[in-house]
């Protein structure tokens, strides 16, 4: 067991670290090629913090344990609203910039439910990536069109020539890759080991590890200031989480899932999403509040408890 745990230990500080530097080398590379800030802020920026569980996707799908992947996108999504957006508030405060709500929150509640409905059947399949991946294209064009202001302020992007932003953005992707698979194989060896399933381990090790990025970025926007990116971040890790990893085990590993994916985390994900959204339209005009930040941090830490005794045998 002590090597699993290295290896997932690795892959988790890995993970962490190159994720940071990919985000920062992809949003250099955008701007020095010319797009606009709004771009790197709702899908370079936002598809950047969830490379990490794409990559995890691709090699849990390829190494035949497709319910690690499955549970990495929903856990994910949990722990950024509960845990990510829960400490955030906790930590300030979060202002809440109503235009990225007006334009994401939408998209991702259309996601979630299409994610539901990929789901309902037990079954993920080339047919529910093709829906997903659709949506995905659809949400692409819809962001791109949107005439809003930009949403990165200029000191969150790394002052570096396009060939070493370039250079950096090879080597971090190099790094996601061999980090992810690091965290792939110790944690599918822990689940075997203790005789917990690969969907647990993927709701709670994995996702978690996948989601520190954000949970990073989030806070320190949060104290410097900058709340868009904040919100903006979760909404769209959340957003492309749904559309861009889900379909990975549906396109690469078709087949039945874990039946407690639809029963017991999406509905989760699902009352999580729907609470924030709810935050969000409540408080248009004002902030999320350290009250409602540690109500939704404490369904994170009632669902983690939930988990544990699922993992344990109990119903």
């Amino acid at each position: 067991m002590l090597i699993p745990l290295l290896m997932v230990a690795f892959g988790l500080i890995g993970l962490v670290w190159s994720a940071d530097r990919f985000v920062g080398a992809a949003a250099a590379t955008a701007r020095r090629s010319g797009l606009s800030t709004l771009l790197i802020g709702m899908t370079v920026v936002a598809l950047g913090t969830s490379a990490p569980e794409m990559v995890v996707a691709v090699i849990a799908a390829l190494d035949g344990v497709p319910d690690l992947a499955t549970g990495n996108a929903l856990g994910s999504n949990i722990a950024n609203i509960g845990l990510v957006l829960g400490v955030t508030a906790l930590v300030r405060p979060v202002p809440v910039p109503f235009s990225l709500v007006r334009r994401e929150l939408p998209l991702l509640l259309g996601a979630t439910g299409m994610a539901g409905y990929a789901l309902a059947n037990g079954i993920l399949g080339r047919f529910d990536a093709l829906l997903l991946a659709l949506l995905l294209i659809f949400s692409l064009w819809w962001l791109v069109r949107a005439d809003t202001p930009d949403t990165v302020p200029a000191d969150n992007i790394p002052d570096m020539p396009l060939l070493r932003a370039l250079c950096w953005l090879v080597g971090t992707l190099l790094l996601l890759t061999l980090s992810s698979r690091a965290l792939v194989w110790g944690a599918s060896e822990l689940a075997q080991g203790m005789g917990v399933s690969e969907l647990v381990i993927g709701l709670t090790v994995v996702a978690i590890g996948t989601s520190l990025p954000e949970l990073a970025a989030c806070v320190a926007s949060a104290l410097k200031g900058h709340h868009d990116l904040a919100i903006g971040n979760i909404i769209g890790s959340n957003l492309f989480n749904l559309l861009a990893v889900l379909p990975i085990p549906a396109l690469l590993a078709p087949g039945p899932v874990d039946a407690a994916a639809a029963s017991r985390d999406y509905p989760v994900m699902l009352l999580l999403t729907l609470a924030m959204a709810m935050l969000l339209l409540w408080q248009r005009h004002g902030r999320i509040q350290r009250l409602p930040g540690g109500l939704l941090l404490a369904i994170y830490l009632a669902y983690l408890g939930w988990l544990a005794l699922a993992g344990n045998g109990s119903p």
